[in-house]
């Protein structure tokens, strides 16, 4: 058994050491642990302080691609590397490293496919009591479009089995840890939450800038994950409200008409009652639409879910190399 410890970074040589540091060699259930960094273009030393910090493996994007991309670059290389689990933890050493067994444990069992970091957020003193109270409501959100019991949604510190890893695909370029639970939560996927604990904080947040651009980038985040995901509720239920105010609108000007014989006064009902109905039928109509795309990107989904078994068996029994990546430079 195979674990590989992967983390994503920008510009990190300044706690990448301390996080490298606290990183386990040896845990419980497996034969091998490696590291693995993505440095996301980097315009510091980063990529190389990790070569000699001992690093195994080390990608490089030649330019910033963002987090989401970073995650999913690590996650092929992984798959790539033979990987039968991958951790992914932040190089800022926000989570407590020697917390990484109690999220191997329930995917070595076989209880999960899938486990989060749940960080004590009541508790962290780095934390205002405004984003405190935004974590909460975000994975509240999550909670209900994935239909999971993740407590701590935006926790980056997670275990991933490999056939989970296969099923993976991130549409948005923000962030991964909002959508990647709500896509496991739709294939059915064991979802698991562990406590693990958190460190003091080295730096300021560099995904979250501002609590009102991390709101609005979270709420458009899940916004298009419900609509990739679930389309026909989101777009079937608000149909289903503007043909009922039409309807009511429409029965308002018929009886105005036929009880009373003042039906002229009233031809505003029956304007916006026509209205909401062709705006409702419209939305029912894309939601059928946007039903047939969701069942072909599932069987996209399967094809893709093959190759990659596909792809990575070869891979593990000629020991290739995970992805061709430009040379480090300084």
């Amino acid at each position: 058994m195979k674990l590989i410890i992967q983390i994503p970074c920008l510009n990190e040589s300044g706690t990448l050491g301390i996080a490298l540091a606290e990183l386990p060699r040896e845990v419980e259930g497996f034969d091998v642990v490696e590291w693995l960094i993505i440095d996301d273009g980097s315009t510091d030393n980063t990529a190389e302080l990790a070569k000699q910090l001992g690093v195994d493996h080390v990608i490089r994007h030649p330019v910033n691609r963002g987090l989401a991309t970073a995650f999913m670059t690590g996650l092929d290389a992984c798959l790539r590397l033979g990987a039968d689990v991958i951790v992914n933890t932040d190089a800022d050493n926000q989570y407590e490293a020697s917390d990484i067994p109690h999220l191997t444990a329930p995917i070595i069992s076989g209880q999960a496919d899938m486990v989060i970091g749940a960080r004590p957020i009541d508790e962290t003193d780095h934390f205002s009591w405004l984003k405190k109270k935004l974590q909460r409501l975000g994975s509240w959100a999550v909670r209900v479009a994935s239909k999971t019991d993740v407590e701590d949604a935006p926790s980056g510190f997670r275990a991933i089995s490999r056939e989970t890893a296969m099923r993976l695909n991130v549409f948005n370029a923000y962030t991964y840890t909002l959508e990647t639970i709500i896509q496991a939560g739709v294939s059915n996927l064991r979802i698991k939450s562990v406590p693990v604990r958190t460190n003091a904080d080295l730096r300021p947040s560099r995904l979250v800038k501002s609590i009102s651009s991390y709101v609005r980038r979270s709420l458009v985040t899940i916004l298009r994950i419900f609509v990739i995901y679930r389309p026909m509720a989101f777009f079937f239920w608000p149909g289903l409200v503007l043909c009922s105010i039409g309807g009511v609108a429409a029965l308002r000007f018929l009886y105005f008409y036929f009880a009373t014989g003042d039906g002229a006064g009233h031809v505003q009902s029956l304007v916006l009652g026509a209205l909401c109905i062709i705006l409702g039928s419209m939305m029912f109509m894309v939601a059928l639409l946007a039903d047939i795309i969701t069942a072909n990107r599932k069987l996209l989904e399967r094809i893709s879910l093959r190759v990659q078994r596909m792809e990575h068996s070869i891979n593990r029994e000629c020991e290739l190399p995970p992805i061709a990546v430009p040379p480090v430079t300084g």
